[in-house]
């Protein structure tokens, strides 16, 4: 909840009044020690491979995408998203045979594609994914979704969002010829039902004329070869029969309830250094972690106190004064030689013998001295 509230549920709570500011404060602290953690967890995992904390599932699912937050300074940065669940054969309203996906976890990041890959690995090794007898990934078009795969799912099995590609089609359908509309939105809802109950094969042979027929060839083209290109993630009857969604629905509600919801609201501008650590929190309520993590952050909180204060207790260091190599004698004291400097020592000695401080007062000078007075 926004930090304004949770003031308001504490002093409600507990009778504890506290500063939004501090809370603020407080919670973006304890977001970057999780997300620190999460971050040594991963290069563990990845330099020494473990098994994983739990038995892997017959069959997973996994799906991987993005969604944009707003900045401080007008800017906006992409938050990805992986969702891991399991598939579940049921029926519909119309008791139709559908598959949905339970069980699902998330994990979130502001980060690089390629950073994300390697952050991720926490989930995926937490869900034992990597174990698991079969996988389906589920994902867009987008190029680093199918390089996340590539990385670390190489097996699974590959489905294009039904729903991306349906967008394609429709694009496809809304071609202009010479005498308007190539395809009549009626044949396109049919070309979907196709899609998705046949398969690809036929709706590619409908498509390829409105291609050749349309007034801009050139963007139909792109549109039909991107569909070509991925005939083998189409095969939609295949994969229904098999048991797999079709859909990137989990991590598609991920980036409304998981992001969205708490990071875009109106008005709010974030510094990036503090998007992480809300999505840690966020990620740890969404999949029912809060209590261990919880736990794991304030243990690291204590631990890291703890240092501080030994760090504090250690007596002072005196600093050592650096050692002065002893002065060299002048090199006229070095070139003199010795019947000279014995000369000189020699009248040294004579000049203190007879110096007024050495010699006695007498009482002669005592009494003129004391009459005068």
């Amino acid at each position: 909840m926004p930090f304004a509230h949770a003031v308001r549920e504490l002093a409600a709570f507990t009778h504890v009044h506290v500063h939004a500011s501090t809370a603020r404060r407080t919670t973006e602290a304890a977001g970057a020690t999780l997300v620190a953690l999460q971050t040594q967890d991963a290069a563990h995992i990845l330099a020494t491979a473990p098994a994983g904390p739990a038995a892997a599932a017959a069959a997973m699912v996994v799906s991987v995408d993005g969604a944009m937050v707003p900045l401080l300074h007008g800017q906006w940065g992409e938050v990805r998203t992986l969702a891991v669940g399991t598939p579940v054969e049921g029926t519909d309203a119309e008791d139709a045979p559908i598959v949905t996906t339970t069980q699902v976890s998330y994990f979130s990041r502001l980060t690089s594609s390629a950073t994300f890959a390697d952050l991720a690995t926490v989930e995926l090794h937490q869900r034992d994914v990597f174990n698991a007898s079969q996988v389906a990934g589920i994902v867009d078009g987008a190029e680093w979704c199918q390089t996340f795969l590539d990385l670390h799912l190489p097996a699974a099995v590959r489905i294009l969002d039904f729903p991306h590609a349906a967008e394609y089609v429709c694009d496809l359908g809304a071609t202009v010829g010479a005498a308007g509309r190539l395809v009549a939105v009626a044949d396109v809802d049919r070309m979907l039902h196709t899609l998705k109950h046949a398969g690809p094969t036929p709706v590619l042979d409908q498509l390829r004329p409105v291609v050749a027929a349309a007034s801009d060839p050139v963007a139909a083209e792109k549109l039909l070869a991107y569909l070509e290109k991925r005939t083998d993630q189409l095969a939609y009857p295949a994969f229904q029969a098999a048991g797999w969604p079709i859909g990137s629905g989990m991590v598609e509600s991920a980036n409304k309830v998981v992001v969205e919801q708490r990071l875009k609201g109106a008005g709010m501008h974030w510094a990036a250094a503090h998007v992480n650590p809300m999505l840690a929190f966020r990620n740890a309520v969404a999949n029912d972690r809060w209590v261990a993590q919880w736990m794991a952050i304030e243990q690291e909180q204590r631990h890291q106190a703890r240092a501080a204060r030994a760090k504090r207790c250690q007596p002072a260091v005196e600093p050592r004064l650096p050692t002065v190599a002893p002065r060299a004698e002048s090199r006229s004291a070095r070139r003199l030689p010795a019947e000279v400097l014995a000369q000189v020592h020699a009248e040294l000695a004579q000049e203190k013998a007879v110096h007024p401080w050495k010699r006695a007062f007498s009482v002669r000078q005592q009494c003129e001295r004391a009459n005068t007075a």
